[in-house]
């Protein structure tokens, strides 16, 4: 018999290998590192292998477990294998919300620029109530209850999470899970359009605050830099903190179409202040691939450093925007809302304007106009 000890001091081999845990219950040790479980057993006279899944997802005492009820399924006639199939083939029938949402990952969402932020929303407002039920059996009612919940503490993060469930139950539509969305004509929470512009002295004020050498505002340096750079290029603070190196040469900051939200190419021109800028970042993140690199953020699975977040960004503003000396409260975006509204105030054309903030150009100008 096998303890979880002796499982976990089990090395991998250059061929794989097994031991037996004792009634047909084996651990399988993979080259790569890999333990799976597996059962053997006899089915009318006929030696039969089953999976039983990975370890440690899958303890010993569940697999164990599993084992003895497959043998139960034996001494009734019951082929566990046969079995395990048709249960299978009932899941895939009747997905689960969880199912639903691997299926729109895979299909759709993944070749969407503002994918993960879509997922992120679903995952974290929805698959803790949702994850297992069955997607025929979800209700307008359910949805219309878990989005009021969602709008009493963030109205608008209610009306993006709407957004992503109307379609994914289009989707699930379009797929065979279910006849009819059940979200179809579903309204919108009213959302008002946040009109925060900073004025002369509060831009100011703003600056002298994010010098380096301002050693009373007490905001990570790199945070600092990267509120310059949405000040003055104007573009999405997501796209600002991801700025890579490799995007940048000695006159633009180009941001790859897959990284933005409109899936367009952008490039920026760097201006002399925005170049100060990216020079005073190499100091703290020359080792990075990216030019507003984290300390705290890593990606676990690939080991690498990752760059500072907007979240971290608001919540800089919120703790020191008083200490700098500004009293109405402003967002990261609102500092690109600020630049426009500066562009229009000196005379700078729509057109123009639009094209320094990276929108895309509407009506006929979008579909003729190509002159960058």
């Amino acid at each position: 018999m096998l303890t979880d000890l002796q499982i976990k001091k089990l090395k991998p081999k250059n061929k794989q290998y097994e031991l037996p845990d004792g009634g047909g219950l084996f651990i399988r040790i993979m080259p790569s590192g890999v333990k799976t479980w597996s059962f053997r057993y006899t089915f009318d006279g006929n030696p039969r292998r089953m999976s039983g899944g990975h370890y440690p997802a899958v303890s010993l005492l569940n697999a164990r477990e599993r084992l003895a009820s497959a043998l139960k399924d034996v001494e009734r006639g019951i082929d566990p294998i046969i079995k395990a199939k048709e249960e299978k083939t009932k899941r895939k029938a009747a997905p689960t919300f969880q199912d639903l949402l691997d299926e729109f990952l895979e299909i759709e969402l993944q070749y969407k620029p503002s994918g993960k932020a879509r997922k992120r929303l679903v995952e974290k407002d929805i698959i803790p109530s949702w994850e297992k039920r069955k997607v025929t059996a979800i209700t307008r009612r359910d949805a219309v209850i878990l989005l009021d919940d969602v709008r009493k503490r963030a109205p608008i993060t209610a009306n993006r999470l709407q957004g992503v469930l109307v379609r994914m139950f289009n989707f699930a539509s379009e797929r065979g899970m279910i006849e009819h969305s059940p979200l179809t004509g579903l309204r919108r929470g009213k959302e008002s359009a946040r009109s925060r512009v900073l004025n002369d002295d509060e831009i100011k004020k703003l600056w002298e605050g994010l010098d380096l050498e301002n050693k009373n505002i007490d905001i990570y340096r790199l945070t600092k830099l990267a509120l310059k750079a949405i000040l003055l290029t104007g573009q999405r603070p997501g796209e600002v903190v991801a700025m890579e190196w490799d995007q940048l040469d000695n006159d633009f900051w180009t941001i790859p179409g897959e990284k933005r939200k409109t899936g367009e190419v952008n490039k920026i021109p760097i201006c002399p202040m925005l170049a100060e800028v990216i020079e005073q970042a190499k100091t703290y993140s020359s080792d990075s691939k990216y030019v507003f690199r984290s300390t705290m953020h890593k990606d676990a699975k690939k080991k690498e450093v990752k760059p500072i977040t907007r979240g971290s960004m608001a919540k800089a503003i919120l703790r020191h925007s008083e200490a700098i000396g500004i009293n109405e409260p402003f967002t990261p975006h609102d500092l690109r809302r600020t630049l426009r509204t500066r562009l229009a105030e000196i005379g700078v054309t729509d057109i123009v304007a639009e094209r320094v903030l990276g929108h895309k150009l509407q009506g006929v100008l979008g579909v003729y106009n190509r002159h960058s």
